[in-house]
Parts: structure tokens; sequence; C-alpha cells
């Protein structure tokens, strides 16, 4: 027993070393990558304000960069050292120095009273993006070299292959699979676990699941689940004391109405906005798609909340007789051959969205939300999958977490489960995170991969769905 427990003290201690390091690692590039905007901003603009600073000032417009990056990194996950390759992390970085450097580049304007040269900003962002590719493989070398892979389980039940995928997104430097097991052979001999210090669990069910966790905890072996729906549902009940008992409640989704009322009133502005802003490339895009023959916008039946069906308005980037037979079909992505020169360009960049800004405007959608999906295809889904309708709870959005987190050929059901995290638990800080999220996809070709024809998911089978669709 003894020795049991020197072990558990020995992990403890060492899981507590491992956090503290990347503690101070992460502040090391929080710092360096405040140095070039700091240089820019003792170098040229603080003279050039109305008032210029005294010292404390100074430090406070460096602060400010500090918190604004903080804030951008942890929301593009432009840290996390042992889960990222080192392209990602650069990616995420500059991502969230170039928000910051515009923030504050308005700052500035409005301290100075008149447009300053922009020019020691984009020499000050050019550093940064040497300082982050330095500190990304620096960081990214030495946490290998310090860490090893942990020795992980991989439990599975209705959902097979996790383990490749830990292969295929280059995470078997921070996963060392040793064991892999149904659940039903991880419950007969738990001891199986022994060991282990992750262990991930696939599509199993909540009892056996249970049992797994609980036998997790108590010997601190980390556990990644991939939730099931019922899971999810739960993560948004509301805990309360009743009959002296902790109780949970679940409900339909039912925001406040203030936070309605804020939601309806932040998507007529940033809806009005971003059309001022983006009015010039939509002109370009209509003109293009005009020449290319054809009308330059196309309508298409969808559904928001409740069921409620509207015509949503997008740039066509198919050709004109690309559904002739009347049959809705998902896109196969780039190789799709309905889809015209200009439409490859513009599905590549979400360009072709840009006109739902109008839908929003109107009131059938929101900024953020689950997407907009045909009656035709979810009537598909549901014939699989019955909780599909669920999405139904909120007004669909331009994006939402499924459109983030999520790929186009990610399966409906972990669509499905997406959105319903995202109505299990509403708020504004939630829709902010998910816009600034989106910015981030936006130059991420992986993230509008198509359909595989023939392509099987764990949940809920394409070919299945392919077979119902031609008996339609």
């Amino acid at each position: 027993m003894s020795e049991q427990n020197d072990k558990k003290m020995k992990r403890s201690a060492n899981s507590r070393f491992h956090d503290l390091m990347l503690r101070i690692v992460k502040i090391i590039n929080a710092v360096a990558m405040a140095i070039p905007f700091a240089a820019a901003w003792y170098c040229y603009y603080a003279s050039r304000i109305q008032a210029p600073f005294y010292r404390r000032g100074n430090w406070v417009v460096i602060l400010l960069f500090l918190l604004l990056y903080s804030i951008f990194g942890r929301t593009y996950d432009a840290f996390l050292v042992s889960y990222n390759r080192i392209s990602e992390m650069v990616y995420s970085q500059m991502l969230a120095v170039l928000i910051s450097d515009f923030i504050l580049y308005i700052v500035i304007w409005l301290l100075s009273g008149h447009l300053l040269s922009i020019w020691p900003l984009l020499a000050s962002i050019a550093l940064s993006l040497l300082i982050s590719a330095a500190w990304s493989i620096w960081t990214h070398t030495w946490y290998f070299k310090t860490f090893r892979p942990r020795k992980s389980a991989v439990i599975w039940d209705q959902r097979e292959g996790l383990d490749n995928l830990i292969e295929s997104y280059g995470l078997s430097k921070k996963f060392n699979i040793v064991k892999t097991a149904s659940a039903e052979e991880c419950i007969n001999d738990i001891s199986m676990l022994k060991g282990m210090q992750a262990v991930f669990l696939s599509g199993v069910h909540s009892h056996d699941r249970n049992i797994i966790i609980k036998y997790c905890i108590e010997n601190r072996i980390s556990a990644f689940i991939i939730p099931r729906i019922g899971d999810v549902l739960m993560s948004g009940a509301h805990r309360m004391h009743m009959f002296h008992l902790p109780m949970l409640r679940l409900e339909r989704y039912h925001p406040g109405p203030e936070f309605l009322v804020i939601k309806r009133l932040f998507d007529i502005v940033a809806s009005l906005i971003a059309l001022v802003l983006v009015s010039p490339v939509m002109i370009i895009v209509a003109i293009l798609i005009r020449r290319d023959g054809g009308p330059a916008f196309y309508k298409q039946c969808r559904l928001t909340k409740d069921g409620k069906e509207f015509n949503v308005l997008k740039f066509r980037s198919m050709r004109v007789d690309a559904e002739k037979d009347g049959v809705a079909r998902l896109s196969t992505g780039e190789n799709d051959d309905r889809i015209t020169p200009i439409g490859k360009v513009i599905r590549k960049f979400r360009i072709d969205e840009l006109p739902q800004l109008l839908n929003i405007l109107k009131g059938d959608m929101s900024i953020v939300g689950p997407r907009p999906e045909r009656p035709e295809i979810a009537e598909l889904y549901e014939q699989v999958l019955p909780e599909f309708r669920l999405r139904l709870q909120a007004k669909c959005g331009l994006t939402g977490y499924a459109q983030v987190y999520g790929k186009y050929n990610t399966t409906p059901y972990d669509k499905l489960q997406m959105d319903l995290m995202y109505i299990a638990n509403p708020s504004l800080a939630q829709d902010l995170s998910i816009i600034f999220a989106t910015i981030k996809i936006l130059f991420m070709p992986e993230s509008t991969e198509g359909i595989e024809v023939g392509a099987t998911t764990a949940m809920i089978s394409l070919d299945k769905l392919k077979e119902l669709q031609d008996k339609s």
C-alpha cells in the first residue's frame, strides 16, 4: 500500500512540474511577443499622441497588448504545445498578434487624433513572426525531449479507430497507445488500465463509462471522453437543491429575454457594419459570377428555429443545373464537377456565405447558431438519427460551434453534438469566442473538405443516407 501511495505522489509531483514548466514557457512567449510591439510604441507612436504618457501610461499600453494577445491566443489555442503542430501554433499566434495590433492601432488613432504610419506596426508584426517561429520550434523540441509520451489506452464501444486518429493528427508524440480494448473487455478486467497515464473513451455507454472514469480518477489517470448526445444535453443542466438533495434541471433551450434582445441588437449592428465593409468584395464577386454565366445569387430553402423554413441567400458557386433532377445532394468538395471555377475560390474562403448577412438583417438567421440545413437533407438525417431535430431549438447562424470546430465532412452525429454544446450553454461570451474563432478557419482549407463518396462514419452511415436519398 505504501509503495502504491509513493507512486501516486510521484505521479502527482510530475504532473505539477509538467504544468509549471508549461506555464513558464507560455509566459516567455507572451513577453517575447510583446517586445516588437513595445519597440514600435516607444520608438514611434508614444511621442506622436496628443498628450504623451508618463512611464506608467506607456506600461498600460504594453499591458493592454499582453492582455489582448493572451485572450486571442487562448481563443485560437495558440499555446497548446503538446497538442498542436508547430505550424498551427505559429498560425494561431500570428492571428492573435494581428488582431491585437489592429485593435491597438485604433486606440493609437484615437489617442493621436489622426492616422499615423502603419509601417512601424507592420515591422513589429514581421519581427513577431520570427519570434513565434523560433519559440514554437524550440518549445516543441524541448517539450517532447523532456516529457515522454504518456502510456495510453483506447476503450471503445460504438466508435472504433480512435487510435488511428491520434496517429493521423500527429499526437502519437503525446500519447503512446499501448492498449486498445472494447468496453466489455475493460469492464471484465479493469486492471488492464493499471499503469496507464491517459485513457480515451470512444462511444462508451454511460454505465460502463462511469465504472472506468471512477477508476481513472482514483488512480490519477487522465480520461478523454468522446461524449454521447445525452452527455451533451446534461452539460446544460442547471444545478439546484431540492428535498435536501443535489438536483440537475434540464429544459428546452429558452435563454432570458435580455440575452435574446442583446443578441438581436448585436446581429443587426454587426451585419450592417459587415455589409458596408465587404460590399466592394460582394460587388466584384457578383460581377465575376455573372460573367461566368447565370445569376450571381441563388435562394435555397433552409430550416431555422422550431423547423421554420426560410430562403437563404448565397452567391452561386455551382452550375445553374447542379440539381436539375430535383434531388438534394451534399457537395463532395473541391473535386465536385458541379462547382464553377469562381465557385471554388469563393467557397474556399467562405465568400459565398456573405449574402446571408441580409438574412441576418431580416431576422431569419443570427450571426452565431447551428448551421441552417436543407429540409430534404435534414429529413434523411432524421431517418437514421432522430435526435438531429434537436438542433432546431435555436435560430440558425452564419457561423457556429460546428462550423468552427468541425469540418464540412464532419459526421452529422458529431455536428449535432457540437450544435447541442452551443445550445446547452448560451452566452454572449460564447458567441464572441465563436466569431473570433471563425476568423481562424477562413484560411484553413481542411475545414471545407467535402464528403467522400462511400466514406463511412462512426454513428451514421453516409452510404445509408445516399440509399435513403435515392429511394426518395
